[in-house]
């Protein structure tokens, strides 16, 4: 069916349809999710002691304001992230901001934290059925006059129902919130995010997410610091705003680019986590990953846990599935 829509869906501007997508799920979820298929069957993964039933999972960026979590667990997906959320509702960049590149079965977006704000949100969490494990994904707002507060306000909202939070500096869509990857400031953030993550003596799991456009020599003291800032898993990578060769007409857009194009650097950015970590921390890949074959190649590199997001935009809602059961 989505191969007959895809079309149609295409004629769309791309946040339009995304919307479309997630107003369609969030129907779906308000009737129970009929028809939904039986979850993958696999052994299940543990991952800073959060059991999941399998490896595939949704990446931050499609269900942004938990409109659609339990039909997105329907879906297949093992854990979802939603957000990123902000302290404050947040409109993001001007439109359009968003870009379909067909030809390369690549997305561009320059989003800016579009949301309606963590405390609009949380009460959806709250409502869920939880069929699977809920990350939520936090950000600052760009007009912040003390981005590592906001992280650290996030932090501590989300903790009460998330199963883990994840702190997210590598967005290109921000100005200059990246530089919070520099390790000091990286240092401070972590310690704050730490401080604000305990529930009634619960430490609830943090993760980062990190660009791919950082070279190894940079990588090394980031993930030194990530490892010893207690951080309990690390998301190789977001965005790039690199350009491989690309052929469609928006290839020349500004903003962060994921999908197929991303595919050869996230693997490369992934293999030197690997190699500086040694298996210190948990390693979640994200980056061009649309078919069984990739995940299992990210697995076997060293990876626990995949995320994809972009693939969807080409493969359909029942990538997930097809996934896990092709693993």
């Amino acid at each position: 069916m989505f191969r007959t829509l895809r079309p149609l869906l295409f004629r769309i501007n791309p946040e339009s349809a995304h919307r479309l997508t997630i107003r369609s799920l969030a129907a779906w979820q308000a009737v129970g999710c009929p028809g939904a298929p039986s979850a993958p069957k696999r052994s299940p993964v543990m991952v800073a002691g959060i059991e999941f039933a399998h490896p595939v999972c949704l990446a931050a960026g499609f269900d942004k304001d938990a409109e659609a979590i339990d039909a997105c667990h329907a879906l297949g997906f093992a854990g979802i992230e939603v957000g990123t959320l902000t302290p404050r509702p947040q409109m993001g960049n001007p439109k359009p901001r968003l870009f379909r590149l067909a030809e390369d079965r690549g997305v561009i977006n320059r989003m800016g934290f579009n949301n309606g704000g963590i405390d609009a949100a949380l009460p959806r969490v709250a409502g869920t059925k939880r069929r699977g494990v809920i990350g939520i994904n936090v950000g600052a707002n760009k007009d912040s006059g003390d981005r590592i507060a906001d992280y650290a306000i996030g932090v501590a909202k989300a903790a009460p129902l998330a199963d883990h939070v994840t702190i997210n500096v590598s967005s290109p869509n921000t100005p200059n919130l990246r530089d919070l990857q520099d390790p000091a400031m990286l240092a401070d953030l972590l310690a704050a995010c730490d401080g604000a993550r305990m529930i009634g003596g619960r430490r609830v799991p943090l993760f980062l997410k990190i660009a791919p456009d950082l070279d190894a020599k940079a990588l090394e003291p980031i993930v030194r610091t990530v490892i010893d800032g207690g951080i309990d898993a690390l998301i190789v990578s977001n965005t790039t705003i690199s350009r491989p060769e690309l052929r469609s007409r928006d290839r020349g857009q500004a903003g962060g680019l994921s999908g197929k194009p991303l595919q050869l650097l996230a693997r490369e950015k992934l293999g030197e986590v690997v190699a500086i970590a040694s298996g210190a921390i948990p390693l979640i890949s994200a980056g061009g990953i649309d078919n069984a074959d990739e995940a299992r190649r990210r697995l076997d590199m060293g990876a626990s846990l995949v995320q994809l997001y972009s693939a969807l935009v080409f493969e359909g809602p029942g990538l997930a599935r097809r996934i896990a059961n092709g693993l």
